[in-house]
């Protein structure tokens, strides 16, 4: 998807447009091939600004062309994907570019929050490519903050419940959160170094209202990144405590069954003895079978409260 966004420099006024106008904000998502070449055709730019951002793997950095003076910025946002029916946290890169001092790009592997409510902001200028960067800096930062306030509630409920069932649904939870948390968190230390060397680089014009913008972004990254490390943390405690508890339960259960396994073997034993083509006691009392259905009870039961008494019935 294409989509080209100019801001009329007297009236202030953003509306969408098809031609390629100094200033324009050019939005790619998911491009196609065909809309590729026409882009960096139009404004004659390289072809690999476009692709990098592309690709889920990309590193978060920035690159500077100085052949004809563009600047790329790759950071990672938050997304929340679907795996098999489950929500899954994770990040992706999108690429912002500055081209000269006439056009600037962004490019998403998909539709997201971030470029979306950009889209949506009516306040939007698309000639201030500086304070735009910024806007999307500090809109990622608070996204951030608020899937991982989600990402928390979801840890508490997976909590709550495996309290009366342990389900392997639940723990699977439980790791699947623990891996967004880990993304997130090396997302969050990434960006915060595009955002440090933006703010000391002299990489593009900032003005002293996109100063103080940029050092909010960075001060709400900060806390997104913090906010991360706790959670993480939390999260690691309560995994490490359900495993010890799941093993614990484990080896209850077996000292169990083993301990009902040693009662049931001493009838079975007993009746085995008088079963045997050889002289026996009371093979020849008429009450002989009563009796040893007697004792084996008897037995079973002295086996049962000592079983009991070494704590291996609880």
């Amino acid at each position: 998807m294409l989509k080209m966004y100019n801001t009329d420099v007297k009236t202030n006024v953003t509306t969408e447009t098809k031609e390629f106008i100094k200033g324009n904000w050019i939005n790619m998502v998911s491009p196609t091939e065909e809309e590729i070449k026409k882009v960096c055709k139009s404004i004659n730019i390289k072809e690999d600004f476009i692709r990098y951002a592309l690709d889920y793997e990309e590193k978060v950095r920035i690159d500077i062309e100085e052949d004809d003076n563009t600047i790329l910025f790759i950071i990672d946002i938050p997304v929340i994907e679907k795996e098999n029916g489950n929500k899954v946290y994770s990040t992706m890169p999108i690429g912002i570019i500055f081209v000269r001092d006439d056009y600037f790009i962004t490019v998403s592997i998909t539709k997201n929050h971030i470029i979306d409510n950009l889209e949506r902001n009516r306040s939007t200028i698309t000639y201030k490519k500086s304070r735009l960067l910024l806007q999307i800096f500090y809109a990622n930062a608070e996204r951030f903050l608020v899937l991982l306030k989600r990402l928390n509630k979801e840890t508490e409920v997976a909590e709550s419940v495996l309290k009366n069932s342990m389900k392997n649904k639940e723990l699977l939870k439980l790791l699947s959160l623990k891996k967004g948390l880990v993304y997130f968190t090396t997302s969050l230390k990434s960006n915060e170094v595009v955002m440090e060397k933006t703010l000391r680089g002299n990489l593009i014009k900032l003005y002293e209202e996109d100063e103080d913008i940029l050092e909010d972004a960075i001060i709400e990254n900060k806390q997104a990144i913090e906010m991360s490390r706790i959670y993480s943390d939390i999260l690691t405690g309560t995994l490490d405590a359900y495993a010890s508890i799941i093993s614990n339960n484990l080896n209850g259960v077996m000292q169990f069954l083993t301990s009902i396994t040693i009662i049931l073997a001493i009838p079975t034993m007993i009746s085995s003895y008088w079963g045997m083509n050889v002289q026996v006691p009371l093979q020849n009392n008429p009450f002989g079978f009563i009796i040893m259905v007697l004792f084996s009870i008897l037995v079973g039961i002295i086996a049962t409260l000592w079983l009991k008494r070494k704590g291996m019935l609880n």
